[in-house]
């Protein structure tokens, strides 16, 4: 197997509102709020459901791999109920092996509310449910270890029993590759989040805001500075200023797509992330791993959803 994903298995509920909702439910446009059920449910009550997909970072970017026809597979952990079974026909639908028997949990199978507003931001409001509860039991160690690169996103270290399950699997593959996913994670874990992308990953994945916020830096030439140090590949997504990977000490750089008819940023850093490991793993050069990358997250900004259809 080319690549094996572990992330939130969560069902993603799509809805599009105005700014006012946003302000009026103290909001914070363009991050990720974690909430408990009863919010969850409160917020999902006024709202019309434009779409329902199986969602989740790293489940996006794994199915993109798969869509561009590498062998892949995801663990997450979701409940037997409906949405869970939702979820698991979601991703067996797009080829992707699912290393995950699921049975009943006391919690739900995580959501997440997506709101886009009209300049195609988007706003996420996640419970968790049992996505968050995985554990190192939860960890097929097999499948980690025959597969040529392990992907993570940060996201899944909001919670206790996690890291567990992410070091046990770290500590069984042959490559990873990491998602910081969220400023907010990366505040929330800086400490965590630097030792990994120093000592532990081999790949990571960042937007501009999430790496000069993880290593306290104001000007992008720091960045580069700090991953030449570091002798690791760092790819750094910059908006329309294009991306950017560090690799020991060379910088390559891809422009973006002008004049995109932007509909939902949803699944733009997921997207990106599963074209340029397609490009890696498949041994292109860093700019044509990266060109693929700006590729598919072009694409998937132009839909509503995070995932291409075929």
């Amino acid at each position: 197997m080319k690549i094996l994903g572990i992330g939130n298995a969560i069902v993603d509920v799509i809805c599009k509102v105005d700014d006012n909702f946003i302000t009026r439910n103290n909001l914070t446009k363009s991050t990720m709020k974690l909430v408990d059920e009863a919010e969850f449910k409160k917020l999902l009550s006024t709202l019309k459901i434009e779409e329902t997909v199986s969602g989740g970072s790293v489940a996006n970017s794994i199915v993109g791999l798969s869509q561009l026809g590498n062998k892949v597979g995801f663990i997450g952990k979701i409940s037997d109920d409906d949405l869970g079974n939702k979820y698991e026909e979601g991703l067996k639908k797009e080829n992707v092996k699912y290393f995950y028997s699921k049975k009943r949990e006391v919690i739900p199978t995580g959501t997440c509310l997506i709101l886009i507003t009209p300049d195609s931001e988007r706003t996420m409001i996640t419970f968790l449910g049992t996505a968050g509860k995985v554990n190192e039991n939860d960890i097929d160690t097999n499948a980690v270890k025959n597969s040529e690169i392990l992907f993570l996103e940060g996201y899944l270290w909001d919670e206790g029993e996690p890291k567990k399950a992410f070091e046990k699997a770290i500590n069984n593959s042959n490559k990873v590759a990491m998602s910081l996913s969220d400023l907010f994670c990366v505040e929330r874990h800086k400490p965590h989040f630097l030792d990994l992308v120093k000592n532990k990953l081999d790949i990571t994945f960042a937007n501009e805001q999430e790496i000069m916020s993880l290593i306290n830096v104001k000007k992008f030439e720091d960045v580069i500075n700090f991953a030449k140090k570091i002798n690791r590949l760092l790819v750094i997504t910059r908006g329309d200023k294009g991306a950017v990977a560090i690799n020991n000490n060379e910088v390559t750089e891809c422009s973006a797509k002008k004049n995109l008819k932007l509909k939902d940023l949803t699944g733009a850093g997921d997207l990106f992330a599963a074209g340029f490991l397609h490009g890696y793993i498949n041994k292109k050069s860093i700019k044509e791993s990266l060109q693929t990358g700006t590729n598919m997250s072009s694409k998937v900004i132009q839909i509503i959803g995070a995932r291409l259809n075929k």
